[in-house]
C-alpha cells in the first residue's frame, strides 16, 4: 500500500524529523506482535509517570490525549499502579535502550508503529525487545495468585508499558 501520509515531528527532542505511514492505523502488524493494549489506552490508564509525549501532541492524534494521564513532572501516582516507574533518559542511553530515530524510547516507536510508520530493521529490533518482555508476565504469573493485582505491583507497571496486559 503507498501512502502519502507524512508526519514531521517537532517537539522538545526532534525537530524536523520527518516519517512516512505505509500501514492503516493500528493494522498490518508484524507475525506474533500483539499488543495487548493501544498508545491511546495505555496513556489513559497511566503509564511513565505522566512525563511522556506530553509535548508530542501535533504528532500524535489529539484523541489520543483527551483522557490521558500526562503531567509537566513525573509523578507516580499517575501511573495505573501508583509506583514509580521510570529511569532517567540517560540511563537508557546508556543501556543502549534507544533504537534508531525515536529518542524517546520503544513506547515512542510504538506509537510510531502503531500509526503505521513501518522501518523494518528497527521494527525487528523493537519487537524482538516487546517479546523477550513477556518473562516479567510469567514472573508474575509464578509469584502472584489469580486476580491479585496488588502482587508485584512495579512489574505489573513494566507490563502495562510495554502494552502487556498488567492484570494477568
Amino acid at each position: 500500500m503507498d501512502r502519502t501520509i507524512e508526519i514531521t515531528v517537532n517537539d522538545r527532542m526532534q525537530q524536523g524529523y520527518r516519517y512516512h505511514l505505509s500501514e492503516p492505523v493500528g493494522t498490518n502488524f508484524a507475525p506474533g506482535f500483539m499488543p495487548y493494549h493501544t498508545p491511546k489506552e495505555m496513556l489513559a490508564m497511566g503509564v511513565f509517570e505522566g512525563k511522556y509525549l506530553n509535548d508530542c501532541t501535533e504528532e500524535f492524534p489529539i484523541d489520543w490525549f483527551a483522557t490521558a494521564k500526562i503531567s509537566d513532572r513525573p509523578d507516580p501516582d499517575l501511573n495505573y499502579f501508583g509506583v514509580k516507574s521510570r529511569q532517567p533518559l540517560s540511563v537508557w542511553r546508556q543501556k543502549g535502550w534507544i533504537y534508531g530515530p525515536d529518542p524517546r524510547g520503544w513506547f515512542q516507536w510504538y506509537c510510531r508503529y502503531y500509526l503505521g510508520r513501518r522501518l523494518p530493521e528497527i521494527d525487528s529490533v523493537q519487537i524482538g525487545r516487546w517479546r523477550a518482555f513477556a518473562r516479567h508476565a510469567g514472573q508474575v504469573r509464578a509469584n502472584c495468585y489469580a486476580g491479585d493485582i496488588l502482587c508485584r505491583p512495579r512489574q505489573r507497571q513494566a507490563l502495562l508499558q510495554w502494552a502487556y496486559d498488567p492484570l494477568i
